[in-house]
């Protein structure tokens, strides 16, 4: 690990010289490619510089440990070592973790989908609170949200929302999202006040730049047709609506949110490429062996990952094992201890099988 580790500082030092070079800064494309690079090995080069600095520490604690007479400095000595031990330990632990190999697209953006499953128009609301979840905690995060399709139900619900998320670490937190989400709650429709059980999917992509996903303009049909709101009532006057399929795989996006059929064909493409990156990387794994395919947490859609328990003010990640009697919170946006754990459950099993 520590050959590895100094491999790993040699080229961050290299990288700060070359970030000072004046015909790199002269050129904003090699500018950029070096400074990604180098914000990279930041935090696992900054961590070992601390792991050496702890050594160091304790080199010299020892050595004076050894020579001293004073009973009052030894006692002194012998707690600074072993604090110093322990945050060996600590940063051990932490240099393991980061020298993982990572998810090429934990960087990326964000595709976000959210469907309306079983329960008809309360699956509909519980849609549209998993999109204020998410809005919330994107926003305490710092991400910026855009919507790019919605099909709205009367009551505020959505039978689908698509929306993309921008920003630093948004794929990589989010990812463990993909499944199927469940409520149980009394709907506001319910006379009778009996609980109801209802569903939500929710799938989470990377977002596809044209350099991951090329698409042949003979691939693609692209059908225009007047947009409508609720009940059918014309939303514009004009064929802004549009329709694109990718004809080699059958996927269909349609976008009509915005007047513009030029903007709606932009957020039509900028989804479909995201489908064709996610069914690309699916059929990568879907080579790869039953062990590996376990870890990989982004999983089966079809999973029913986590249940939203109203009554009882409780949310539980099935996948985990994970119950939080925190529901209020956690709906409005505070999912942070709930993605820390899934980021801790995924580390473990890929450390455990680093070390198999």
């Amino acid at each position: 690990m520590i050959e590895k580790l100094e491999a790993l500082r040699e080229r961050y030092e290299a990288l700060s010289q070359k970030l000072a070079d004046p015909e790199v800064i002269a050129d904003p494309g090699q500018m950029q490619r070096l400074a990604k690079a180098h914000s990279e090995l930041e935090e696992v080069v900054t961590a070992y510089m601390q792991y050496r600095g702890v050594e160091e520490d304790l080199v010299t604690a020892r050595e004076m440990l050894a020579e001293t007479r004073d009973a009052g400095e030894e006692s002194m000595l012998r707690e600074e070592i072993k604090q110093l031990e322990n945050k060996k330990e600590s940063l051990q632990q932490q240099l393991r973790i980061l020298l993982l190999p990572k998810d090429p697209n934990d960087d990326k953006n964000v595709i976000l989908e959210i469907r309306a499953g079983t329960g008809g128009e309360e699956a509909a609301l519980f849609a549209a609170d998993l999109f204020r979840m998410y809005s919330r905690y994107s926003e305490s995060r710092g991400w910026k949200m855009e919507i790019l399709s919605t099909n709205p139900t009367e009551l505020g619900g959505f039978k689908e929302i698509i929306v993309s998320i921008e920003g630093a670490g948004a794929y990589s937190a989010l990812k463990f999202e993909s499944g199927v989400h469940r409520v149980q709650r009394v709907p506001e429709t319910e006379a009778g006040g009996r609980i109801h059980t209802s569903a939500a999917s929710v799938i989470v992509l990377p977002e596809a730049e044209e350099v991951d996903v090329t698409i042949d303009p003979n691939d693609i049909r692209i059908d225009v047709y007047r947009s409508s709101g609720h009940g059918g009532q014309s939303v514009n006057t004009t064929d802004s609506a549009v329709r694109v399929t990718h004809l080699p795989t059958g996927i269909v996006v349609a976008c009509q949110d915005e007047k513009s059929q030029l903007k709606n064909k932009e957020k039509a493409l900028k989804i479909l490429r995201a489908r064709l990156l996610d069914k690309a990387i699916a059929e990568q794994q879907s080579e790869l062996s039953q062990t590996r395919r376990d870890l990989v947490r982004s999983g089966d859609r079809s999973e029913r990952i986590r249940t939203y328990n109203f009554p009882q003010n409780r949310v539980t990640d099935h996948r985990i094992g994970l119950t939080l009697h925190k529901l209020d919170t956690v709906i409005a946006g505070d999912l942070q201890e709930i993605i820390d754990a899934l980021i801790l459950d995924e580390q473990t099993k890929l450390l455990q099988r680093a070390e198999a």
